[in-house]
């Protein structure tokens, strides 16, 4: 993997792909920012931008309390319908 960052404008254009592969990752069990990056093969800053979005809308949210290094837990969160009565 290159150690080089990528421009963030490019991060987010793949933000979408990977919303999806990230809540796959999560519907296993809940983990940690590092425990995504990993199973994505993602630098964590780009996995961060992407859950930190997630988290923003609902999609997914921290449980527990940190890890001894500091990394919250986090888990998909199903989305509910909005009724229109």
């Amino acid at each position: 993997m290159s150690t080089a960052k990528r421009d963030m404008r490019e991060v987010m254009r793949d933000e979408m792909i990977m919303r999806d592969r990230i809540v796959a990752i999560l519907q296993e069990g809940s983990k940690t920012v590092p425990e995504v990056s990993e199973a994505l093969g993602a630098p964590e800053y780009e996995t961060v931008y992407w859950m930190m979005a997630m988290r923003r809308y609902g999609m997914v949210e921290e449980i527990g309390r940190p890890d001894i290094d500091g990394y919250f837990k986090y888990e998909f969160r199903e989305q509910e319908e909005e009724s229109h009565e």
